[in-house]
Protein backbone atom coordinates (compact mmCIF):
# COMPACT_ATOMS: atom_id res chain seq x y z
CA UNK A 1 0.00 0.00 0.00
CA UNK A 2 1.19 3.33 -0.92
CA UNK A 3 -1.53 5.70 0.45
CA UNK A 4 -3.72 5.66 3.05
CA UNK A 5 -7.75 6.46 2.63
CA UNK A 6 -8.85 9.57 3.05
CA UNK A 7 -10.53 8.82 6.39
CA UNK A 8 -7.34 7.25 7.80
CA UNK A 9 -5.35 10.56 6.46
CA UNK A 10 -8.03 12.65 8.12
CA UNK A 11 -7.92 10.87 11.56
CA UNK A 12 -3.96 10.92 11.04
CA UNK A 13 -4.04 14.73 10.48
CA UNK A 14 -6.18 15.65 13.01
CA UNK A 15 -4.18 13.76 15.77
CA UNK A 16 -0.75 15.43 14.18
CA UNK A 17 -2.92 18.48 14.91
CA UNK A 18 -4.01 18.61 17.82
CA UNK A 19 -0.21 17.51 18.95
CA UNK A 20 0.81 20.78 17.45
CA UNK A 21 -1.62 23.38 18.95
CA UNK A 22 -1.85 21.89 22.29
CA UNK A 23 1.41 21.74 22.58
CA UNK A 24 2.04 24.79 20.65
CA UNK A 25 4.56 23.72 18.92
CA UNK A 26 6.40 25.95 15.88
CA UNK A 27 6.10 23.35 13.49
CA UNK A 28 5.78 19.65 13.76
CA UNK A 29 5.82 17.10 10.64
CA UNK A 30 5.14 13.07 10.83
CA UNK A 31 4.67 9.89 8.19
CA UNK A 32 3.98 6.61 7.97
CA UNK A 33 5.61 4.16 6.40
CA UNK A 34 4.23 1.01 5.31
CA UNK A 35 6.02 -2.13 3.33
CA UNK A 36 8.83 0.23 2.42
CA UNK A 37 7.28 3.49 1.37
CA UNK A 38 5.70 6.48 2.63
CA UNK A 39 2.12 5.76 2.96
CA UNK A 40 0.84 9.64 4.77
CA UNK A 41 2.74 12.56 5.13
CA UNK A 42 1.55 15.26 7.73
CA UNK A 43 2.64 18.72 8.63
CA UNK A 44 1.56 22.11 10.75
CA UNK A 45 2.77 24.89 11.96
CA UNK A 46 5.05 27.53 10.17
CA UNK A 47 9.11 27.21 8.67
CA UNK A 48 8.84 30.85 8.32
CA UNK A 49 5.83 31.88 5.79
CA UNK A 50 5.35 28.16 4.52
CA UNK A 51 4.09 24.64 6.05
CA UNK A 52 6.38 22.72 6.60
CA UNK A 53 6.78 19.73 3.68
CA UNK A 54 8.20 16.38 3.32
CA UNK A 55 11.92 18.12 2.29
CA UNK A 56 11.98 20.61 5.55
CA UNK A 57 15.53 20.04 7.38
CA UNK A 58 15.05 19.48 11.17
CA UNK A 59 17.91 18.19 13.50
CA UNK A 60 17.59 14.80 14.27
CA UNK A 61 19.76 14.76 17.31
CA UNK A 62 20.36 11.12 19.00
CA UNK A 63 19.22 9.42 15.71
CA UNK A 64 22.32 9.70 14.33
CA UNK A 65 24.09 7.25 16.88
CA UNK A 66 21.70 4.64 15.56
CA UNK A 67 23.73 5.30 11.87
CA UNK A 68 26.99 5.24 13.55
CA UNK A 69 26.27 1.94 14.48
CA UNK A 70 25.26 0.50 11.57
CA UNK A 71 28.75 1.43 10.18
CA UNK A 72 30.11 -0.45 13.50
CA UNK A 73 28.02 -3.56 12.56
CA UNK A 74 29.68 -3.22 8.81
CA UNK A 75 33.07 -3.02 10.44
CA UNK A 76 32.46 -6.38 12.16
CA UNK A 77 30.54 -7.75 9.57
CA UNK A 78 33.91 -7.48 7.13
CA UNK A 79 35.79 -9.04 9.95
CA UNK A 80 37.59 -5.47 11.32
CA UNK A 81 36.30 -6.02 14.36
CA UNK A 82 34.72 -8.05 16.59
CA UNK A 83 32.00 -7.03 19.35
CA UNK A 84 33.91 -8.54 22.21
CA UNK A 85 36.82 -6.20 20.89
CA UNK A 86 38.24 -3.61 23.51
CA UNK A 87 38.09 -0.15 22.52
CA UNK A 88 41.84 -0.03 22.67
CA UNK A 89 42.43 -2.88 20.50
CA UNK A 90 41.83 -0.75 17.75
CA UNK A 91 41.95 2.77 18.61
CA UNK A 92 45.30 2.40 21.26
CA UNK A 93 45.66 5.05 23.60
CA UNK A 94 41.63 5.95 23.89
CA UNK A 95 40.65 6.50 27.20
CA UNK A 96 38.43 3.80 29.19
CA UNK A 97 40.09 1.73 26.18
CA UNK A 98 39.21 -1.51 28.32
CA UNK A 99 35.77 -1.36 27.31
CA UNK A 100 34.11 -3.29 24.49
CA UNK A 101 32.78 -2.19 21.27
CA UNK A 102 29.39 -4.20 22.64
CA UNK A 103 29.07 -2.44 25.63
CA UNK A 104 29.94 1.03 23.73
CA UNK A 105 26.68 0.58 21.38
CA UNK A 106 23.95 -0.78 24.11
CA UNK A 107 25.24 1.96 26.53
CA UNK A 108 26.22 -1.10 29.23
CA UNK A 109 29.87 0.32 29.38
CA UNK A 110 28.89 2.35 32.48
CA UNK A 111 30.66 5.81 30.90
CA UNK A 112 28.88 9.22 31.89
CA UNK A 113 26.03 10.22 30.06
CA UNK A 114 27.55 13.15 29.15
CA UNK A 115 30.84 14.88 28.66
CA UNK A 116 32.84 16.76 30.90
CA UNK A 117 32.77 20.20 29.21
CA UNK A 118 30.62 22.57 29.20
CA UNK A 119 26.85 22.10 28.21
CA UNK A 120 27.60 20.66 25.08
CA UNK A 121 24.45 20.44 22.94
CA UNK A 122 24.35 24.26 23.43
CA UNK A 123 28.25 25.48 22.97
CA UNK A 124 30.91 25.23 19.84
CA UNK A 125 32.21 21.30 20.57
CA UNK A 126 35.99 20.75 21.64
CA UNK A 127 38.44 18.67 19.38
CA UNK A 128 38.53 14.78 19.91
CA UNK A 129 42.56 14.88 22.07
CA UNK A 130 40.65 17.73 23.88
CA UNK A 131 37.87 15.81 24.71
CA UNK A 132 40.28 12.48 25.22
CA UNK A 133 42.47 14.03 27.55
CA UNK A 134 39.30 14.86 30.00
CA UNK A 135 37.64 11.27 29.96
CA UNK A 136 39.17 10.60 33.25
CA UNK A 137 38.74 7.58 35.70
CA UNK A 138 36.08 9.55 37.53
CA UNK A 139 33.91 9.02 34.32
CA UNK A 140 33.56 5.75 34.73
CA UNK A 141 29.77 5.78 36.70
CA UNK A 142 29.29 2.01 36.79
CA UNK A 143 31.04 -1.08 36.59
CA UNK A 144 31.00 -2.11 32.77
CA UNK A 145 28.24 -5.04 31.62
CA UNK A 146 26.37 -4.20 35.15
CA UNK A 147 23.59 -1.92 34.28
CA UNK A 148 22.13 0.50 31.05
CA UNK A 149 23.38 3.60 31.40
CA UNK A 150 22.60 5.94 28.85
CA UNK A 151 25.89 7.51 27.63
CA UNK A 152 27.02 10.25 24.96
CA UNK A 153 29.86 10.03 25.47
CA UNK A 154 30.12 6.24 24.48
CA UNK A 155 28.95 6.73 20.38
CA UNK A 156 31.85 9.50 20.77
CA UNK A 157 34.10 6.91 21.34
CA UNK A 158 32.62 4.93 18.46
CA UNK A 159 32.80 7.26 16.28
CA UNK A 160 36.13 7.78 16.52
CA UNK A 161 37.03 4.36 16.51
CA UNK A 162 34.96 3.99 12.94
CA UNK A 163 36.72 6.97 11.61
CA UNK A 164 40.19 5.14 12.73
CA UNK A 165 39.42 1.94 10.88
CA UNK A 166 37.96 3.58 7.73
CA UNK A 167 40.90 6.08 7.46
CA UNK A 168 38.11 9.09 7.42
CA UNK A 169 35.77 10.65 9.55
CA UNK A 170 32.61 9.15 11.19
CA UNK A 171 30.96 11.36 8.71
CA UNK A 172 32.23 10.61 5.88
CA UNK A 173 32.03 7.04 6.56
CA UNK A 174 28.57 7.11 7.34
CA UNK A 175 28.16 9.53 4.21
CA UNK A 176 29.35 6.97 1.93
CA UNK A 177 28.13 3.46 3.43
CA UNK A 178 24.80 4.16 4.64
CA UNK A 179 23.29 7.62 3.72
CA UNK A 180 24.56 7.64 -0.03
CA UNK A 181 23.15 4.01 -0.68
CA UNK A 182 19.83 4.75 0.74
CA UNK A 183 19.92 7.53 -1.37
CA UNK A 184 19.31 9.92 2.12
CA UNK A 185 21.00 12.78 0.32
CA UNK A 186 18.80 15.30 2.15
CA UNK A 187 20.72 14.40 5.25
CA UNK A 188 23.36 16.57 6.42
CA UNK A 189 25.71 17.42 9.09
CA UNK A 190 24.81 21.19 9.15
CA UNK A 191 21.54 22.79 8.15
CA UNK A 192 20.99 23.72 4.30
CA UNK A 193 18.05 25.65 2.89
CA UNK A 194 14.99 25.19 4.00
CA UNK A 195 15.39 23.98 7.55
CA UNK A 196 13.25 24.75 10.06
CA UNK A 197 15.13 26.71 13.13
CA UNK A 198 15.16 25.48 16.60
CA UNK A 199 12.69 27.00 19.42
CA UNK A 200 12.58 27.33 23.34
CA UNK A 201 8.91 27.77 23.59
CA UNK A 202 8.11 29.89 26.67
CA UNK A 203 6.45 27.81 29.13
CA UNK A 204 3.84 30.31 30.17
CA UNK A 205 3.38 33.16 26.85
CA UNK A 206 3.73 32.16 23.18
CA UNK A 207 6.12 33.73 22.58
CA UNK A 208 9.68 31.51 20.86
CA UNK A 209 13.27 32.15 21.77
CA UNK A 210 16.16 31.01 18.73
CA UNK A 211 17.88 27.87 20.23
CA UNK A 212 21.75 27.91 19.28
CA UNK A 213 22.82 25.68 16.77
CA UNK A 214 26.86 24.50 16.72
CA UNK A 215 29.43 21.78 15.48
CA UNK A 216 29.26 19.65 18.00
CA UNK A 217 33.02 18.44 16.86
CA UNK A 218 34.66 15.37 18.91
CA UNK A 219 30.45 14.54 20.51
CA UNK A 220 29.05 15.15 16.76
CA UNK A 221 28.57 11.39 16.31
CA UNK A 222 26.21 11.32 19.02
CA UNK A 223 23.65 13.85 17.35
CA UNK A 224 24.86 15.93 14.85
CA UNK A 225 23.22 15.08 11.85
CA UNK A 226 20.05 17.25 10.20
CA UNK A 227 17.36 15.39 7.44
CA UNK A 228 13.84 15.84 6.29
CA UNK A 229 10.83 13.59 6.85
CA UNK A 230 11.57 12.52 3.16
CA UNK A 231 14.96 10.74 4.18
CA UNK A 232 13.80 9.95 7.94
CA UNK A 233 11.19 7.96 6.22
CA UNK A 234 13.73 6.11 4.28
CA UNK A 235 15.39 5.13 7.19
CA UNK A 236 12.12 4.04 8.84
CA UNK A 237 12.20 1.52 6.18
CA UNK A 238 15.67 0.22 6.83
CA UNK A 239 14.48 -0.36 10.18
CA UNK A 240 11.92 -2.51 9.31
CA UNK A 241 14.19 -4.52 6.97
CA UNK A 242 14.46 -2.61 3.50
CA UNK A 243 18.77 -2.37 4.08
CA UNK A 244 18.97 -1.75 0.43
CA UNK A 245 22.11 -3.70 0.92
CA UNK A 246 23.62 -1.71 3.70
CA UNK A 247 23.16 -4.07 6.01
CA UNK A 248 22.34 -8.03 6.06
CA UNK A 249 18.96 -8.87 7.99
CA UNK A 250 20.35 -10.72 10.20
CA UNK A 251 22.72 -8.17 11.48
CA UNK A 252 20.22 -5.67 11.76
CA UNK A 253 18.07 -8.22 13.45
CA UNK A 254 21.22 -9.03 16.03
CA UNK A 255 20.88 -4.85 16.32
CA UNK A 256 17.09 -5.20 17.75
CA UNK A 257 17.55 -8.29 20.21
CA UNK A 258 17.42 -6.28 23.85
CA UNK A 259 21.06 -5.58 25.29
CA UNK A 260 19.66 -3.75 27.87
CA UNK A 261 16.80 -2.02 29.27
CA UNK A 262 15.90 1.17 31.29
CA UNK A 263 12.74 0.48 33.22
CA UNK A 264 12.79 -2.88 35.33
CA UNK A 265 11.62 -6.23 34.96
CA UNK A 266 8.61 -5.25 32.76
CA UNK A 267 10.04 -3.71 30.58
CA UNK A 268 8.96 -1.50 27.89
CA UNK A 269 11.97 0.62 27.07
CA UNK A 270 15.71 -0.95 26.30
CA UNK A 271 18.36 -0.96 23.84
CA UNK A 272 20.11 -3.19 21.38
CA UNK A 273 23.37 -2.68 19.83
CA UNK A 274 22.66 1.35 18.68
CA UNK A 275 19.18 0.91 18.45
CA UNK A 276 16.39 2.11 20.87
CA UNK A 277 13.61 -0.77 21.87
CA UNK A 278 10.19 -0.50 22.68
CA UNK A 279 7.36 -2.35 23.76
CA UNK A 280 3.97 -1.00 23.39
CA UNK A 281 0.48 -2.52 22.47
CA UNK A 282 1.46 -6.02 21.73
CA UNK A 283 3.92 -4.27 18.81
CA UNK A 284 8.10 -4.62 19.23
CA UNK A 285 9.81 -1.35 18.06
CA UNK A 286 13.38 -0.30 16.97
CA UNK A 287 14.19 2.91 16.13
CA UNK A 288 15.04 6.04 17.83
CA UNK A 289 14.15 9.08 19.39
CA UNK A 290 16.68 12.52 18.85
CA UNK A 291 16.72 15.76 21.10
CA UNK A 292 18.67 18.51 20.32
CA UNK A 293 18.56 22.55 21.61
CA UNK A 294 15.23 23.20 19.91
CA UNK A 295 14.75 20.19 18.58
CA UNK A 296 13.06 16.13 18.95
CA UNK A 297 12.99 13.77 16.43
CA UNK A 298 11.74 9.88 16.82
CA UNK A 299 11.53 6.86 14.44
CA UNK A 300 10.20 3.26 14.87
CA UNK A 301 9.48 0.65 12.59
CA UNK A 302 7.72 -2.30 13.60
CA UNK A 303 9.14 -5.40 11.62
CA UNK A 304 6.86 -7.44 12.21
CA UNK A 305 3.69 -5.27 10.62
CA UNK A 306 5.72 -4.00 8.13
CA UNK A 307 5.60 -0.27 9.19
CA UNK A 308 7.07 2.54 10.56
CA UNK A 309 6.38 5.88 11.89
CA UNK A 310 7.98 9.34 12.58
CA UNK A 311 7.89 12.79 13.75
CA UNK A 312 10.31 15.85 13.55
CA UNK A 313 9.57 19.04 15.52
CA UNK A 314 11.23 22.30 16.02
CA UNK A 315 10.82 22.49 20.20
CA UNK A 316 12.98 22.19 22.78
CA UNK A 317 10.53 20.42 24.63
CA UNK A 318 6.38 19.62 25.19
CA UNK A 319 5.31 16.85 23.16
CA UNK A 320 2.88 14.66 24.47
CA UNK A 321 5.42 11.29 24.07
CA UNK A 322 2.56 9.79 22.91
CA UNK A 323 2.12 11.20 19.34
CA UNK A 324 4.01 8.21 17.51
CA UNK A 325 2.33 5.27 19.12
CA UNK A 326 -1.20 7.41 18.75
CA UNK A 327 -0.45 7.43 14.63
CA UNK A 328 0.19 3.58 14.38
CA UNK A 329 -2.65 3.29 16.84
CA UNK A 330 -5.19 4.92 14.02
CA UNK A 331 -3.61 3.16 11.19
CA UNK A 332 -4.63 -0.28 13.35
CA UNK A 333 -7.87 1.16 14.05
CA UNK A 334 -8.90 2.38 9.84
CA UNK A 335 -6.98 0.15 8.41
CA UNK A 336 -5.48 -3.20 9.78
CA UNK A 337 -3.01 -5.31 7.49
CA UNK A 338 -3.84 -8.05 6.35
CA UNK A 339 -2.13 -11.06 7.17
CA UNK A 340 -0.55 -12.56 4.01
CA UNK A 341 -2.46 -15.67 2.42
CA UNK A 342 -1.34 -19.29 3.59
CA UNK A 343 0.32 -21.35 0.68
CA UNK A 344 1.45 -24.96 1.05
CA UNK A 345 5.03 -25.41 0.24
CA UNK A 346 6.95 -28.47 -0.69
CA UNK A 347 8.07 -30.23 2.20
CA UNK A 348 10.90 -32.61 2.08
CA UNK A 349 9.40 -36.02 2.99
CA UNK A 350 12.46 -37.35 5.31
CA UNK A 351 11.66 -33.98 7.26
CA UNK A 352 7.92 -34.41 7.13
CA UNK A 353 8.17 -37.34 8.67
CA UNK A 354 9.76 -36.32 11.73
CA UNK A 355 7.15 -34.07 12.48
CA UNK A 356 4.70 -34.67 15.23
CA UNK A 357 5.17 -35.45 18.30
CA UNK A 358 8.13 -35.60 20.51
CA UNK A 359 9.42 -36.08 24.32
CA UNK A 360 11.90 -34.47 26.77
CA UNK A 361 11.89 -37.10 29.27
CA UNK A 362 7.77 -36.96 30.12
CA UNK A 363 6.94 -33.71 28.72
CA UNK A 364 5.54 -33.40 24.92
CA UNK A 365 6.52 -31.04 22.89
CA UNK A 366 5.81 -30.55 19.06
CA UNK A 367 8.24 -30.47 16.41
CA UNK A 368 6.60 -28.21 12.98
CA UNK A 369 8.36 -28.04 9.65
CA UNK A 370 8.95 -24.28 8.60
CA UNK A 371 9.95 -22.69 5.65
CA UNK A 372 13.35 -23.48 4.10
CA UNK A 373 13.87 -26.74 5.74
CA UNK A 374 13.56 -25.04 9.58
CA UNK A 375 12.21 -26.43 12.32
CA UNK A 376 10.24 -25.32 15.38
CA UNK A 377 10.13 -27.21 18.71
CA UNK A 378 7.82 -26.22 21.53
CA UNK A 379 6.06 -27.60 24.21
CA UNK A 380 2.59 -28.78 23.91
CA UNK A 381 1.17 -26.84 27.06
CA UNK A 382 2.68 -23.56 25.96
CA UNK A 383 4.75 -23.54 29.02
CA UNK A 384 8.52 -23.98 28.94
CA UNK A 385 11.14 -24.01 26.09
CA UNK A 386 10.56 -22.63 23.15
CA UNK A 387 13.18 -22.43 19.43
CA UNK A 388 13.38 -22.29 16.18
CA UNK A 389 15.92 -24.06 13.98
CA UNK A 390 17.69 -23.39 10.86
CA UNK A 391 19.68 -25.91 8.92
CA UNK A 392 23.35 -25.95 8.72
CA UNK A 393 25.68 -27.54 5.65
CA UNK A 394 26.73 -30.16 8.34
CA UNK A 395 23.44 -31.79 8.29
CA UNK A 396 22.67 -30.22 12.26
CA UNK A 397 20.34 -27.52 12.81
CA UNK A 398 21.20 -24.20 14.92
CA UNK A 399 19.47 -22.64 17.25
CA UNK A 400 17.50 -18.89 16.48
CA UNK A 401 15.84 -18.16 19.50
CA UNK A 402 14.59 -18.99 23.15
CA UNK A 403 16.58 -21.30 25.53
CA UNK A 404 18.50 -22.67 22.76
CA UNK A 405 19.84 -19.90 20.50
CA UNK A 406 23.16 -20.95 19.52
CA UNK A 407 22.86 -24.63 20.10
CA UNK A 408 22.76 -27.30 18.07
CA UNK A 409 20.31 -30.05 17.40
CA UNK A 410 21.45 -33.55 16.03
CA UNK A 411 18.43 -35.39 13.94
CA UNK A 412 17.81 -38.61 13.94
CA UNK A 413 14.92 -41.38 13.07
CA UNK A 414 14.65 -42.09 16.66
CA UNK A 415 15.34 -39.37 18.66
CA UNK A 416 17.00 -35.75 18.55
CA UNK A 417 19.86 -34.49 20.57
CA UNK A 418 19.89 -30.79 21.66
CA UNK A 419 22.44 -29.80 23.33
CA UNK A 420 23.14 -33.45 25.28
CA UNK A 421 19.41 -33.47 26.00
CA UNK A 422 17.05 -36.17 24.18
CA UNK A 423 13.89 -36.23 22.96
CA UNK A 424 12.13 -39.12 22.16
CA UNK A 425 8.79 -40.62 20.77
CA UNK A 426 8.15 -41.90 23.75
CA UNK A 427 8.32 -40.66 27.22
CA UNK A 428 11.64 -42.32 28.52
CA UNK A 429 11.94 -44.76 25.57
CA UNK A 430 14.37 -47.33 26.69
CA UNK A 431 15.75 -47.65 23.40
CA UNK A 432 16.73 -44.30 23.03
CA UNK A 433 20.63 -42.93 23.86
CA UNK A 434 20.64 -41.16 27.61
CA UNK A 435 18.38 -40.73 29.75
CA UNK A 436 16.52 -43.81 27.99
CA UNK A 437 14.34 -45.83 30.16
CA UNK A 438 15.38 -45.41 33.73
CA UNK A 439 12.57 -48.40 34.96
CA UNK A 440 9.32 -49.83 34.12
CA UNK A 441 6.19 -47.36 34.45
CA UNK A 442 4.16 -48.42 37.31
CA UNK A 443 1.18 -47.38 39.41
Amino acid sequence: MSQVGHATARALLRRLAVEQAECRVPSLTAAIVRDGRTAWFGGRGRVGDAAPTPATQYRLGSITKSMVAVVVMRLRDEGALALGDTLDTHLPGAPHGHLTIAQLLSHTAGLTAEPPTTWWERTPGVPVADLFKRLGPGELKHRPGRRFHYSNVGFALLGELVGQLRGTTWLQAVRGEVLAPLGMNDTTARPRHPHATGYAVHPWADVVLAEPEHDADAMSPAGQLWSTPHDLARWAAFLGGDTGGVLCGDTLAEMREPAGVDDGDAWTGGFGLGLQLARTGGRRLSGHTGSMPGFLATVWADPAEGVGVLFMANTTSGLSGRLAIDLLDILDEHEPRLPDEWRPVPADPGLLALTGLWHWGPKPYALRLLPDRGLSLEPLNGGGRASRFVPQADGTWLGLDGYYAGETLRVSADHLDLNTFVFTREPYDAAAPVPGGVSDWHA
